[in-house]
């Protein structure tokens, strides 16, 4: 049978690196002391908690830290089915921890040979349903196949399973659930073209939708735009996330998680307006925003240009945001952007502004504003010059009477063609010059 979506082997491949590769994991208690471990990793529950302490484990640079993550990683993994992993753990702990934390050959042992005895078995039944053609019974076996190759690491051979489902699916509810089991295991894998396909699938079928998992798929649909560097489309959909997604989706993401996400998401993208009435205005992602408030009020601080404040809040949770599997490849791009729109924020009002006092402002040097200033200049996102020898910043506002004159014309041209579209359109019917449509033939 051929499968749509076929999951490339290096993403596959990756998987057994760290839960994924490195393609997915989320942040808690974002403060500006060192991140906490158990705290951080109690919002998450399966493979994304595992995922996440070892992406912390692999990149903190601090080794009780590091031991620390894979100690919980460690533990949890004896709790389910994946061998592979528990070698890979055990070979990164390398005796660190003490015997009891090393290789247990008795465990996987154990549970391969059980893995083998139920895969053996779950094969067996659905092979009897295809044989009966019964496809309700046909699809709960790719979802138990699918379900039972997810547990043991096997993330390539669980997409394909529960793509399988999907010949099989005679309700909305059969369709939707396919869908979430698609979205999860590609965003495992990285796989976030899938994540953004089985989003759009799931929101299109007839019947209508749990706001849980109305909640779900927005978070899952920023979580892809944010990998694929869509950071405005990224923040629309963490800002529509609804406030029921709770601790519903653990397993992929933390509610923190989106108020991060979406903050720095529409601060990058957003412009003043948008920022006002979608993110401070926007009541659902204010409870959102309460759960870090560091976050809210870096926000707040943007919104009211205390630029030195807000880019303060913003280098206290570097750090931390760093350790973040799904954010730490875009921090650098949404700091310097955000950082951006603060500059050209500050230097619109102003006909001119003293160098001197904006670098205080931005916590920076003279000499490395006026670079910054430059490439903004050059790139057209600034209409001004710099005088180098007085440490000034002269604005070259467009000539506003010439705009108004313009505008103006404009105006009138626009007035006029509607007003003689309005006098045609009432001399064609005073004169009865009506195109009527003619009796339909049956």
């Amino acid at each position: 049978m051929d499968v749509e979506g076929e999951v490339p082997a290096s993403a596959a491949a990756a998987v057994a690196n760290g839960l994924g590769g490195g393609s997915e994991a989320s942040p808690a208690p974002f403060s500006a002391e060192q991140l906490d471990v158990e705290a951080y990793s109690s919002q998450y529950s399966g493979r994304t908690r595992l995922a996440r302490l070892l992406f912390v484990a692999d990149r903190c640079g601090i080794e009780a830290m590091q031991l620390e993550a894979l100690r919980m990683a460690y533990d949890d993994i004896k709790k389910g089915e994946d061998v592979q992993l528990h070698r890979d753990v055990a070979l990164k702990i390398n005796g660190r921890l003490g015997p009891r934390y090393g290789l247990d050959q008795a465990w996987v042992d154990a549970v391969s040979r059980r893995a083998e005895q139920r895969k053996e078995k779950l094969e067996n039944e659905l092979n009897g349903y295809r044989t009966n053609l019964i496809k309700e019974s046909i699809r709960m076996g790719y979802n138990d196949i699918g379900d039972f190759f997810y547990a043991h690491g096997q993330l390539s051979d669980a997409f394909k399973s529960y793509i399988r489902t999907r010949d099989y699916c005679t309700t909305s509810k059969h369709i939707v659930q396919m869908c979430m089991n698609v979205i999860l295991v590609s965003i495992e894998l990285g796989q976030f073209t899938h994540v953004t396909n089985y989003v759009s699938k799931a929101e299109q079928t007839p019947d209508s939708l749990d706001p849980i998992i109305v909640a779900k798929l927005r978070a899952a649909a920023g979580l892809a735009n944010l990998a694929q560097k869509k950071y405005k489309v990224a923040a629309r959909k963490f800002v529509e996330t609804g406030i029921e997604l709770g601790n519903n989706y653990s397993e992929v993401i933390a509610p923190q998680d989106v108020a991060v996400y979406g903050a720095l998401c529409a601060l990058a993208s957003f412009d003043r307006s948008d920022l006002k009435s979608k993110v401070i205005d926007n009541i659902n992602f204010r409870n959102f925003l309460e759960l870090v408030p560091e976050v809210r009020e870096l926000v707040n601080d943007f919104y009211a240009s205390r630029y030195g404040s807000c880019l303060g809040h913003l280098e206290k949770l570097k750090a931390n945001l760093l350790l973040d599997i799904h954010l730490h490849e875009h921090v650098e791009t949404l700091y310097r952007d955000i950082r951006h729109k603060a500059i050209i924020q500050y230097t619109l009002p102003f006909i001119s502004v003293d160098l001197n006092t904006m670098a205080t402002a931005f916590m920076t040097s003279v000499s490395m504003l006026e670079k910054e200033l430059a490439a903004l200049i050059t790139e057209n996102k600034i209409q001004a010059r710099i005088d180098s020898h007085n440490k000034i910043l002269y604005a070259r506002h467009a000539d506003q009477r010439n705009t108004t004159f313009q505008r103006v014309l404009q105006t009138g041209n626009e007035f006029e063609r509607d007003v003689k579209s309005m006098l045609l359109r009432a001399n064609l019917l005073k004169h009865e010059y009506i195109q009527r449509t003619g009796p339909r033939k049956m």
